[in-house]
């Protein structure tokens, strides 16, 4: 028996997702190049199945996540669940990697004949018949025309083998352009109290075009959780992308940790985790449809699992905006209030 929680729905597709969803990249495990370090398999099915007993009823990975691995994760977590509680599954195409070479950055391409190896290769691995959203991951870079590669995600769609298309990391004049071939069902951009510009351009953009939008890395990649710290900042693994990254280095870190703090009267307030206010926050803006957060355990999935029914008042809103302002972390606008809406 699962917990029922709030539904919206994305979009125009007539799916209603619950406002938080289970994101997999973490799960894909080590040895890539955008890894998060070694994982457990066990620990990370154990993750999703409590997500899902829980009351999410989506999943978002990607084929890229450990090289595919991440896929097969999700398939064997869901393997099963009874029908009436399966949640719905999202994953992206258009990275490419070198099986030779593990370490390589994957290639951004869009040319249709890759597309269409990509989307049966996670068809295969995800166990399905029909991915219910297959999104491009990021603009392509191998030459391949934007309204080229989102042609085959419409004919995708009109084939049955996905129910709905989106793109992942497209800015609005994108958008646009592919609008103009075939209808964006959703959109995901980043989006979170540090990386907050996404709230000037592509979630109006969503709200005005009835587009879905799902945002991803609403805690930062666990700077707002309230557990990390700069000691850990400086232990992470060199097989850890964050170790390498501007957020989790000086001069940023200072800031985004400052700003992670200052959640914790709004948290104590609502007796949740300052993990469950970051995702709430990017939930608070008009178009987002919902939040992909991540977990690599149950417990995990607890500390943000509030977020899914959490709504935040006027005067939290401003309290963080006013964190925003003090902390100097990030740009874009500080509340819903100061966005483009």
């Amino acid at each position: 028996m699962t917990t029922v929680l709030p539904t919206t729905q994305l979009g125009s597709t007539g799916m209603q997702l619950t406002r938080t969803g289970f994101g997999a990249w973490a799960i894909g495990g080590g040895d890539w190049a955008f890894a998060w370090g070694n994982q457990d398999d066990a620990a990370s099915v154990a993750a999703i199945r409590h997500a899902v007993e829980s009351g999410i009823n989506w999943i978002d990975t990607a084929a890229v996540y450990g090289l595919g691995h991440s896929e097969e994760v999700v398939a064997t977590a869901l393997r099963g669940v009874p029908e009436a509680d399966r949640p719905y599954v999202f994953t992206k195409g258009g990275l490419v990697w070198d099986p030779a070479d593990r370490s390589a950055t994957p290639r951004r391409a869009g040319a249709p004949a890759s597309l269409r190896r990509e989307v049966e290769g996670s068809l295969r691995r995800l166990r399905v018949e029909r991915i219910d959203l297959y999104q491009m991951h990021w603009p392509a870079e191998d030459g391949t025309p934007l309204e080229e590669y989102w042609q085959v995600f419409t004919d995708l769609k009109r084939e049955g083998k996905i129910r709905a298309a989106g793109l992942s990391n497209h800015g609005v004049a994108q958008l646009e352009t592919a609008g103009e071939t075939g209808a964006v069902d959703a959109i995901q951009p980043a989006f979170n109290l540090i990386h907050r510009d996404a709230a000037s351009d592509v979630l109006p953009w969503a709200r005005d075009h009835r587009a879905g939008a799902i945002v991803y890395s609403p805690m930062a990649s666990g700077l707002l959780t309230g557990a990390f710290t700069a000691g850990r900042a400086a232990l992470l693994e060199p097989g850890d992308w964050r170790a390498r990254h501007p957020d989790f280095t000086e001069p940023a870190l200072s800031a985004n940790l400052a700003l992670a703090r200052a959640l914790c009267p709004v948290a104590e307030r609502h007796g949740v985790t300052p993990a469950a206010i970051a995702v709430a926050w990017t939930l608070a803006f008009p178009g987002v449809t919902g939040a992909i957060v991540g977990a690599r355990s149950p417990r995990q999935v607890d500390g943000w699992l509030p977020a899914a029914s959490l709504e935040l008042k006027e005067d939290d809103l401003s309290e963080i905006a006013a964190a925003v302002r003090a902390s100097g972390a990030g740009s874009g606008p500080a509340s819903p209030a100061a966005a483009a809406f």
